[in-house]
């Protein structure tokens, strides 16, 4: 079927969820049917009597002994669907089986109802409430909840619009009841609603749960019960049938809309019939000969089909000797209408292997044939042997398919027959069709995004585990496609994860170690929060930069391609040659990108591009900043300047800087005020991009004298890799003809807010920078820090870096402005990073996501046409809510409790033990990132000096006045200050310096206490607890989701031996150690006492830290007392 040919009135079945007999889910379910596994279980005499049947009755010639039982039928994720304890355990497992079932469907079929543009409705029925004489026989209840709310939670009038209310659903919800037709009716209903354009979107089905479930049944002659407890349709032993307990639910939709949507689409409704056999029968309760064949007639006429192209029929097939040639005789007059053949249609009933599931039945034949047009396969009809002798199925156009077998189709599509006839008289038939061949996803995209997330860490961490083993089962499945339904087809909860991946093993590899493959994860619970976009400045330009991107996303590549169409006109060469050269020709290039008047316009044009991407993924810029030339691409965004003004400026810009005189820049690591004091009159100060640095700019002479001078001082400072001194007076020649130029170009106010370089304040938002602004902002200092401060006084907010390389991402990280309510961001990885840009961009995005920030994926995907794929579904997280008929045994464990201690026998006493010592270090130790705050007693140089010939990475941590940088591998900090700790670690992550291990040894001292007990007191509450707590908390802002080692080592912080000194005042130390691992589980802590004595020298002391260090032991309190080593334990 091609789309040409889809008719109004076709319905596509895009989801599918069920429970039943044997099989907790679909998949279960068409395993057990291919396997020809029957399902119906036998009871033992105790599980009946257990369930309330009398002894006498069970020893009856006539008692059978079973039924389909559907497991775990008082287990319910109250908390999911917002019922409190007590409400969950009086509704009856009718409603709440059906309810998860919904929210499985929904998900199946790809659809966050949340995001539906359109009405859904439910069309359903059940059983009644048996589970209500439970909840009865217990008056406390009912006088505590109230009657209203037992009556309302077990009335088949609520069964639908519950799953409405939950689940916010909109269109028609109602209850059907039908009998044994109900789910099929319902079915039939909410197609026509879907034709008569009542919704968009149906579920539909039905549930039935009789409790008690192994009460077993007597056997009636003549009734519809089997006696044999084993339903055998069309067969000549066929006694009648054995009901069970089940719940299907499809999801239907117009077959037009889910092509147009890339659904799932699992078998077409052509078309369907319903009626009622009326008086034209022997009794109420007895089949119709005339009634079942006007239905079958009926429904062919409304799918269009003639009879001989439906070779599969999904019985009603209850196995009664009544029922049975009765329907028979119903489908092949109904046939003959149109043909004449025999044996061509294969007939079954899913009744054999699990049993009558009642108001459920029609809708698990309906599921049955679906999968069967889905894999192409036909499933046995099970016990059939000989044929019942009223039935001649050789002069019909059916046979009994008995094993399992491949579904040919000489002609035309596959078809099938769902039948389905309540007592009472209502029928109900419908048509199936397999569905129209979709053409495969293809994917220019070399990652995908993978987004998981739950309502609790254990129930993301089920769906993380379950998406694995599913990838693993799949290995065929579109990467892309399972992708798209997880950001498309699923809510997103606030605990959430993001995977970026290549392939689907790499997939299921990342999740099944989430945390060891750093995957993106959420701590504290996701909002949304304004964005902020950084624009950087010159000096980021590289050849290549974003080619990837360029090359596989078209919206990227257009507004490129747009942008250099426009530059060039006026600067008289196509920069996409520079940007993205030949083979071969990437140094000649980069040496024309690096001259200024390509660098700024091709900045620009690269930046201009990544912001209109992320718009188009629905990242929308709050307010925005720029450094430099960054912040004509902020201006152009914020309508200050048309596109082609924008172009033309940046490009008139770059050409007249280019014209002036050579020149050199300075960064120093000093702050504004210190360093004016160098710079005389003959150097400017180009850029404060941090509170404690500065970049001066100026003649080249000039700036070599004054590294001459900053050098013998001792003062750090880097020359940069410049042509011109930008933002000096060496700039002064070309303001007047900049500033004319600009005047020449039409500007509007702003309509997004953003940050003026030059001034560090809000940009006016009623009238647009004056030329003379722009003019100075060619001569005047970059204030990007104090622009920054303005940011942060916002809280919370992302900041995302827009554009090639982590500059100002960096700068952002280690602002002290920066809070915790502050993320930064960047596009894309630093300039010879070995990250690949768009995985980079990816993660970027799932971070975006992960935090909270709602993503435009339509935008996102297109032009590509990813499908919607059957993923695992919800893990609920279900708990036992059942009240068991006073009298009856429990269906849940009864509840363990523990045995209370004597009294006597409440407290502990620590004592020490000595242990065997730690082992002898291994020859090569894996390599590390150490951290190590230095004590004042040497200890800290002869570890660094130990790690150090083992080629570990050691960055030493001096108390100070303020926070300073030594060296690269030394800092200065005031431990008092908890904003200190963050601005190390933030640091440390630009230098890829993040540490692996702490060793804290600021806690170790040679002194014998304080003549003022209090200042000791406070000064070892600094240096120890609140140390250890402002180090913590700033690793879990700063860190990249990695594991962390503390080893916090003391001095004479416990009393070992008798003539140990002790200073109780480091004792606080223990608590931090104690609680940080609770709070985080990323992070161990071990604490390590010391005693100076005359046992080991200092560097015999470190060796022997060293060793504990690197052991595997789970000791977390460990002395070391003359050589020997000491843990600690309790006695009663």
């Amino acid at each position: 079927m091609s789309h040409a040919q889809v008719r109004a009135a076709d319905i596509a079945i895009v989801g599918m969820s069920g429970r039943f007999p044997g099989a907790r889910n679909v998949d279960e379910f068409w395993q057990n049917l291919c396997n020809g596994v029957h399902s119906v279980s036998r009871f033992s005499e105790e599980e009946m009597i257990a369930a309330g049947t009398d002894r006498s009755r069970i020893a009856q010639r006539n008692f059978v002994n079973a039924g389909g039982v559907l497991d775990d039928i008082d287990l319910f994720d109250a908390g999911f669907f917002g019922f409190n304890p007590r409400e969950a355990e009086t509704l009856d497992p009718q409603q709440r089986v059906f309810l998860e079932c919904a929210w499985e469907a929904l998900e199946s079929a790809g659809c966050d109802p949340e995001r539906f543009e359109g009405a859904i409705g439910v069309f359903s029925g059940c059983v009644m409430s048996t589970y209500l004489f439970n909840v009865l026989s217990h008056p406390g209840i009912l006088d505590s909840v109230g009657a209203f709310q037992v009556f309302t939670g077990n009335d088949k009038d609520h069964l639908a619009t519950r799953v409405s209310y939950k689940l916010n659903l909109k269109g028609p919800s109602i209850a059907v009841q039908t009998a044994c037709s109900t789910s099929l009716v319902a079915v039939s209903m909410a197609c026509q609603s879907l034709v008569d354009r009542q919704c968009d979107m149906a579920l539909a089905g039905g549930v039935a749960i009789r409790v008690p479930q192994k009460a077993g049944y007597t056997y009636q002659e003549g009734m519809i019960y089997s006696r044999e407890g084993c339903c055998r349709p069309f067969d000549a032993r066929a006694d009648g049938t054995v009901f069970a307990n089940g719940v299907g639910i499809v999801v239907l939709k117009r077959l037009d809309d889910a092509l147009r949507d890339r659904d799932n689409v699992q078998a077409v409704i052509r078309g369907w019939a319903l009626n009622n056999d009326g008086a034209t029968k022997v009794g109420y309760t007895a089949p119709s000969l005339e009634g079942q064949m006007e239905v079958i007639a009926l429904a062919h006429a409304v799918a269009d089909v003639e009879p001989e192209t439906v070779t599969h029929v999904e019985a009603h097939g209850t196995g009664t000797s009544l029922g049975d040639p009765i329907e028979i005789a119903a489908l092949t007059q109904a046939f003959r209408i149109g043909t004449g053949k025999t044996a061509f249609a294969a007939i079954s009933s899913v009744k054999s292997n699990v049993g009558h599931l009642d108001v459920a039945a029609g809708v698990t034949g309906l599921i049955k044939a679906a999968l069967e047009l889905k894999h192409k396969l036909l499933v046995p009809s099970l016990h059939f042997e000989k044929p019942n002798s009223n039935i001649d199925f050789a002069a019909s156009p059916f046979y009994v398919n008995t094993a399992l077998a491949e579904w040919r189709s000489a002609h035309g599509p596959r078809r099938a027959g769902v039948s389905s006839f309540g007592i009472g008289g209502t029928n109900a038939h419908v048509v199936l069709e397999e569905a129209p061949q979709s053409e495969p996803a293809v994917s220019a995209r070399s990652a995908q995004l993978l987004l998981l997330s739950a309502k609790t860490p254990s129930a993301l961490n089920a769906a993380t585990a379950n998406l694995a083993a599913h990838l693993r089962a799949h290995p065929d499945l579109q990467l892309a496609d399972g992708a798209f339904t997880l950001q498309c087809g699923r809510r997103a909860f606030d605990h959430r994860r993001a995977v970026v991946c290549h392939q689907s093993e790499q997939a299921a590899q990342l999740l099944e170690e989430p945390d060891k493959n750093r995957s993106l994860h959420s701590i504290d619970a996701p909002r949304e929060r304004p964005v902020v976009f950084l624009f950087p400045g010159q000096g980021t330009q590289q050849v290549g930069m974003a080619r990837h991107i360029y090359e596989n996303e078209q919206s990227f590549r257009d507004d490129v391609d747009l942008c250099a169409e426009i530059v060039h006109h006026s600067l008289g060469e196509d920069l996409r040659s520079v940007l993205y050269p030949a083979a071969g020709q990437e140094l000649q290039a980069q040496e024309l990108l690096n001259e200024t008047v390509r660098a700024q316009p091709a900045l620009f044009i690269v930046e201009y591009a990544f912001a209109r991407l992320w718009m188009k993924w629905g990242i929308l810029p709050a307010a925005m900043l720029g450094h430099s030339v960054g912040e004509y691409v902020a201006a152009c965004l914020a309508g200050v300047f048309t596109l082609e003004d924008a172009l033309s400026i940046i490009t008139q810009r770059g050409r007249l800087v280019q014209q002036m005189p050579r020149g050199a820049m300075l960064a120093i690591s000093l702050p504004e005020p210190d360093v004016a004091r160098f710079i005389g009159g003959e150097l400017d100060i180009a850029a404060m991009n941090d509170p404690d640095s500065c970049v001066v700019s100026g003649s080249a002479d000039a700036v070599q004298r004054l590294e001459h001078t900053l050098q013998s001082e001792g003062i750090s400072c880097q020359r940069l890799s410049t042509s011109h001194a930008f933002h000096s007076r060496m700039m002064d020649p070309m303001l007047a003809e900049f500033g004319k130029y600009v005047s020449s170009k039409t500007c509007a106010a702003p309509t997004v807010p953003y940050v003026l370089n030059v001034t560090a304040q809000w940009a006016d938002m009623r009238q647009p920078p004056s030329p003379s602004y722009w003019q100075q902002h060619v001569r005047q200092a970059v204030r990007f820090s104090t622009g920054l401060e303005q940011i942060y006084q916002n809280s919370p907010a992302i900041l995302l870096e827009v554009g090639p390389g982590e500059t100002l991402t960096r700068l952002a990280r280690r602002h002290p402005g920066r809070t915790s309510q502050h993320v930064v961001l960047a596009s894309q990885p630093s300039a010879g990073s070995a990250a690949h840009g768009w995985d980079y961009m990816l993660g970027s995005l799932g971070n975006l996501w992960v935090l909270g920030q709602t993503v435009d994926w339509d935008g996102f995907h297109a032009p590509e046409r990813p499908r919607r794929v059957s993923l695992p579904s919800y893990p609920f997280e279900r708990q036992s809510y059942w009240v068991e008929r006073a009298g009856a045994t429990s269906l849940a464990q009864p509840e363990k409790r523990e045995e209370r201690l004597d009294i006597s026998d409440w407290c502990l006493l620590p004592y020490w033990q000595p242990t065997a010592p730690a082992p002898q270090l291994p020859e090569a130790m894996h390599k590390s990132r150490w951290l190590i705050f230095a004590d004042s007693c040497g200890l800290a140089a002869e570890l660094t000096k130990l790690l150090g010939q083992h080629e570990q990475t050691c960055v030493l941590i001096e108390v100070g006045e303020r926070f300073q940088q030594l060296a690269p591998d030394r800092y200065r900090l005031d431990p008092r200050r908890a904003e200190n700790y963050l601005r190390l670690l933030r640091r440390l992550s630009d230098d890829n310096l993040l540490p692996q291990n702490v060793v804290h040894l600021w806690s170790v001292t040679r002194e014998q206490g304080d003549a003022n007990a209090l200042a000791s007191f406070q000064n070892a509450q600094v240096l120890g607890l609140h140390s250890l707590l402002h180090l913590t908390q700033a690793w879990n802002e700063a860190s990249d989701g990695g594991a962390l080692r503390i080893f916090a080592v003391s001095s004479e912080m416990h009393t070992v031996l008798e003539a140990d000194g002790v200073h109780p005042e480091k004792a606080t130390l223990l608590g931090a150690c104690r609680v940080i691992p609770q709070e985080d589980a990323r992070i161990t802590c071990s604490s390590i006492d010391i005693a100076f004595g005359s046992h080991h020298s200092l560097p015999g002391l470190a060796a022997v830290i060293l060793r504990e260090m690197a052991t595997e032991s789970r000791d977390e309190l460990v002395a070391i007392r003359n050589g020997r080593r000491w843990v600690q334990s309790f006695q009663r």
